[in-house]
């Protein structure tokens, strides 16, 4: 079952190739994921995408060919060996159970089976060998904020063996979704032009007024510190996603981590500035190194020609970029760092797609 390119690639060359659908074909997720479908190497027989009934009889294009959508039933599954979920965690928590007892590998972007202990939780530069053990037929895909850095500093831990994580997220408008996207464009508008905005207490909330969409505050000409929900203790969901997720993904159940998520006016591609603590004390030029052969990683550090990963240039870019990369100046056992991913690819499609090619090759392991 050798794998052949995605483009143009004929029936015959599909033959025996598992089945693949993808659910929330329409949604943000789901374009970016048919985006990559069509350029990564292709390994897929038939790709089936699914939707809610709404959607059903649009045609969407991958891999070159208009397919139509179909609903999302019971009956869509027959056949599937793998299905992608990118859809809500309501949606998820439903229907990935019924896909898993109709036989297809479920890999899901929602949060809804994140945490569950039956179910891995895997980025396969860092754990993919999790994937194989699915006890429900269902492996997980971690949040966006936990992907955005976790690739890079499971290469460090790998090398130094990990304590200690505190971190300060700057997240995108779009990690709130397409309402997330549409209101910060809407202030931008709104805010256009005016050179007096951002000099007094509560002018440029007075501009926006209700059209905030998903924030508590307005995004536009300002940082928010908030993402998620309210949780115990005045934490929020998004932080402690990145605690919990962390730990799991690295089999480090007593990983100390402290997160601050903050939303910040940027469309698409989360930033984060980290402080990691290790075991044992660091080498900054090994640490460079260790970087520079992970994969997955780019690393882009010279302050001095102005060269750090900011997110108007990883944007659309697959890799996680690291750059400021120091030594502590108070503890040696200690990196301070910053990274830059964009959290529609691999914080998001691309990390689904990537869980699914490691099932795919089972499949072609037990064809083989």
């Amino acid at each position: 079952m050798t794998p052949v390119s995605a483009a143009d690639p004929t029936t015959d060359d599909r033959a025996g190739l598992p089945t693949l659908a993808v659910v929330g074909a329409t949604g943000a997720v789901g374009t970016v994921m048919l985006s990559l479908l069509s350029t990564r190497q292709n390994v897929w027989g038939e790709i089936r995408l699914i939707a809610s009934e709404r959607s059903a009889g649009k045609r969407l294009k991958v891999r070159g060919e208009e397919v139509e959508v179909v609903a999302i039933t019971e009956q869509a599954f027959d056949g599937v060996d793998v299905a992608m979920f990118d859809v809500p965690d309501e949606v998820s928590a439903h229907w990935a159970p019924i896909a898993a007892a109709k036989g297809a590998v479920v890999v899901d972007n929602s949060g809804a089976f994140r945490m569950d202990p039956e179910v891995p939780l895997v980025v396969p530069e860092v754990n993919a060998e999790a994937a194989r053990n699915r006890p429900k037929g269902i492996i997980s895909n971690p949040n966006c904020t936990t992907l955005s850095m976790i690739v890079a500093m499971g290469a460090l831990h790998h090398r130094y063996e990990l304590e200690q994580l505190v971190v300060a997220s700057y997240q995108a408008a779009s990690g709130a979704g397409q309402e997330g996207i549409d209101a910060l464009y809407d202030q931008l508008m709104k805010v256009a032009g005016n050179r007096e905005l951002g000099t007094t207490p509560g002018d440029v909330r007075r501009v926006i007024g209700n059209a905030l969409g998903p924030f508590p505050a307005p995004l536009v000409m300002n940082v928010v510190p908030w993402a998620g929900s309210l949780k115990d203790d005045g934490w929020s969901s998004e932080e402690l996603k990145v605690r919990n997720e962390s730990r799991k993904i690295l089999n480090l159940p007593g990983l100390k981590v402290s997160a601050t998520c903050v939303r910040v006016p940027v469309i698409t591609t989360h930033s984060l500035s980290v402080h990691a603590r290790f075991a044992r004390e660091v080498d900054v030029e090994e640490a460079r190194e260790v970087l520079r052969d992970a994969p997955g990683v780019i690393l882009f550090d010279n302050p001095a020609e102005g060269e750090f990963p900011t997110p108007a240039d990883v944007v659309g870019t697959d890799p996680t970029w690291v750059g400021r990369l120091r030594k502590s100046l108070d503890d040696p056992q200690a990196l301070e760092l910053f990274v830059c991913g964009d959290n529609l690819r691999k914080g998001a499609a691309l990390n689904t797609a990537q869980i699914a090619e490691v099932v795919a090759k089972e499949f072609a392991a037990a064809a083989g």
